[in-house]
């Protein structure tokens, strides 16, 4: 990583302005139901605590559309957060004039002491990245951190403007130890694999996944592809399946990337349908020639599963990004159950293994495994672009080394 990082800089006693990312999901009661993001950001936090710097954060939580919305308010992160740091942490009341709080934060940033601002997205600035807002936000401190790799992809003020105006005000913007943990470990996967190097790709349409199998199909030893983009492949490959995910307009992509990939890309050989999308629904283990017409696919099947398990713990270095099937609904979390422990038994020999962000990350999660990988991104949207080869706007903001 080219960038300067939170040890490049004396924070000492200073005011230090960190964008997290506290988008945690909520029940109907507003409690947090995943913590991780909170947790992720805890070592950046606790560093410039040790050093009693005065710490201001800041994030976005929802979609409140430019609006102060109680709903989205982030008192229960700074609740969450302050039983975790053993510390209060004083949440700015949002007002019309000033819907983030900022002047209530400028006030009340004392050394030692842990301050945050409202919701980013309670104003519209945000998200137009209006200079005016940005530099309200690089008033506030002497140091601004990034430490919110999943808003990184993001042009918004309180990631790339307030970054962009620090520099021009002199002072420095850096990242902070999760920002730079996720970009070693998805950099060093991109640009010096140890082989071999085998990417797994899941989720629902392959018009998601157009340009990370673009930049990766070049790279990759091995890409292994389910979920229910890999009937779409199927589908070019003139197979007939029946009622499963059709992506229409990726079809002459899929017949392009099978040539260009031949003995790269592995599909599913067998996989379990149902006929319907329901969890109850009766289903059947089938080749993936034979799926009946009024049937769709919901799984990867086992053959297929022994197959991908085989490749996987064979490898040095996995990405993975989307889930085998309909992990979501237990008959057909099978499949993605089975990767996620093959890349649990890789990591064991030795493998570096990486989690994309979004459904990756929640069915590792969900299934126990998340203590057996490498590495799990937190951020979906910002590691699908990384691994498209993109330059994330709130990294190239910040100094450079």
């Amino acid at each position: 990583m080219n960038k300067k990082t939170i040890k490049d800089v004396d924070v000492s006693g200073k005011r230090v302005l960190v964008r997290v990312d506290f988008n945690v999901p909520q029940d109907e009661t507003g409690a947090i139901t995943d913590d991780r993001r909170i947790e992720a950001a805890l070592p950046t936090i606790q560093y410039l605590l040790e050093r009693n710097a005065a710490v201001i954060l800041m994030s976005h939580l929802g979609r409140p559309k430019g609006k102060i919305a109680p709903k989205y308010s982030l008192a229960p992160a700074a609740q969450r957060l302050g039983e975790k740091i053993g510390r209060e942490v004083a949440l700015a009341s949002a007002t019309e004039d000033d819907p983030l709080g900022t002047s209530e934060a400028a006030n009340a940033a004392a050394p030692g002491q842990v301050v945050m601002l409202e919701n980013t997205r309670f104003i519209d600035g945000e998200e137009t990245n209006d200079a005016d807002l940005s530099a309200r936000l690089a008033a506030l401190a002497d140091v601004y951190v990034n430490d919110a790799f999943g808003a990184a992809h993001r042009a918004h003020a309180s990631t790339e403007g307030v970054a962009v105006v620090m520099r021009n005000m002199q002072k420095s913007a850096v990242a902070g130890f999760l920002l730079q943990k996720e970009i070693d470990f998805l950099g060093r996967a991109l640009t010096s694999p140890e082989r071999p190097f085998v990417a797994i790709l899941g989720g629902a349409k392959v018009k998601d996944k157009i340009p990370v199998i673009d930049n990766l199909l070049p790279q990759v030893d091995k890409l292994l592809i389910g979920g229910g983009m890999a009937y779409t492949f199927y589908k070019a490959n003139g197979l007939e399946i029946g009622q499963s995910l059709l992506d229409e307009g990726s079809m002459e992509f899929c017949r392009a990337a099978l040539t260009q990939g031949h003995g790269k890309i592995e599909l599913p050989n067998d996989c379990v349908v149902a006929d319907d999308f329901n969890n109850d629904a009766p289903r059947q283990t089938v080749k993936v020639a034979e799926i009946p017409a009024d049937y769709q696919g919901m799984d990867i099947g086992p053959e297929t599963v022994q197959r991908f398990s085989d490749v996987i713990v064979g490898a040095k270095t996995v990405i993975w990004n989307g889930p085998m099937g309909v992990f979501e609904m237990s008959n057909f979390a099978a499949g993605t159950r089975a990767i996620a422990e093959a890349l649990a038994r890789a990591t064991e020999n030795g493998a570096t293994t990486i989690v994309g962000g979004g459904d990756s990350a929640a069915a590792v999660e969900q299934l126990g495994f998340a203590d057996r990988m490498s590495h799990i991104s937190t951020g979906g949207g910002a590691s699908l672009e990384f691994l498209e080869g993109k330059e994330l706007p709130g990294v190239v903001a910040l100094d450079d080394k």
